[in-house]
């Protein structure tokens, strides 16, 4: 992974205690251009030279993966991205096909690549632990990026635990420490509920693609996927030991809570944290400040791999 055309700061005649965010423009190991931007900590900004003192190897980064449709410019984004950071750096980022990232949107599957790059450039940035939270589409993409990208694998000490056919690209760095999934599938093509069979409609017919492309900002490939990827059911065994925490409502209108609960059987004993949260909808719309706070004690405080 590199990074490409990366923002210049922000200007200001008044000193600041937390340097402003970062962007830049990622280039994924497929050739993608993503946009993302870094947050560094909020937490200590109040008392001069505290924030400036741990720096980034001490603190750790959480990586925003998005819903489908969402982007890092999103009012929902944004707002989980201003909690996190009280806790932690920040990277969020648009998957491919959404807001200002180059190329088409496979909705799950090639955006692990994206994924992985937003990772290596916060271990670039100095951050020596990183943990990613994804929601909906991004928490399904979260589990097959735990999957994928191990630390073993990365280090070379022990073979890539996935099907030769998913493959991997190799970006130094670019695994996640815990991962945080927020309202995902456990399966691909499910159908049960009317918001489902509204996003197949859109992701599979033409006529949906142009509603996509010009109603929700989203660019859509038009190929199936060859091959099927990973689903998220058999990618949660594979990212332990990595800490693994499982956050679903209980009034989700596009998953219920078979999806949860069979995401942490396959993750079998001990292997992750579930959450049922009462009351809450889908993805990072329906998480409020609350649930963002406790999911960034969680991410700073699970002990690394």
């Amino acid at each position: 992974m590199s990074s490409a055309s990366e923002g210049r700061f922000l200007s200001s005649s008044v000193p600041l205690l937390t340097p402003p965010p970062r962007c830049a423009t990622l280039l994924t190991d497929d050739g993608v251009p993503v946009e993302a931007v870094y947050e560094p900590c909020t937490a200590g900004a109040g008392t001069p030279g505290e924030a400036a003192a741990e720096g980034p190897a001490a603190t750790p980064a959480i990586v925003v993966a998005h819903g489908f449709t969402g982007s890092a410019d999103r009012p929902a984004v944004r707002r989980a991205a201003r909690v996190f950071a009280q806790r932690a750096a920040v990277i969020t980022f648009s998957f491919r096909g959404h807001g200002r990232s180059g190329g088409r949107s496979t909705v799950g599957d090639r955006e692990v690549l994206d994924l992985a790059a937003a990772v290596a450039w916060a271990r670039e940035l100095g951050h020596s632990r990183v943990v990613t939270v994804g929601f909906s589409m991004g928490g399904s993409v979260v589990l097959r990026h735990g999957a994928l990208y191990t630390a073993e694998s990365v280090a070379g000490r022990t073979a890539v635990r996935v099907p030769a056919r998913e493959g991997r690209t190799g970006s130094v760095g670019a695994h996640s420490d815990a991962v945080v999934s927020v309202s995902a599938p456990a399966r691909w093509y499910y159908r049960g509920t009317a918001p489902m069979r509204r996003l197949h409609w859109v992701v599979t017919r033409p006529s949906g693609r142009l509603v996509g492309r010009y109603g929700l900002r989203t660019r859509i490939a038009t190929e199936d996927w060859d091959p099927v990827p990973l689903s998220p059911v058999a990618a949660v065994p594979l990212i332990a030991p990595a800490p693994l925490l499982l956050v679903h409502g209980d009034r989700d209108p596009y998953f219920p809570l078979d999806h949860p609960r069979m995401l942490a059987e396959a993750a079998g004993p001990g292997g992750a944290e579930l959450w049922l949260e009462r009351g809450m909808g889908h993805a990072e719309n329906a998480a409020d400040d609350a649930l963002l706070a406790r999911i960034a004690d969680w991410a700073t405080a699970a002990p690394p791999a």
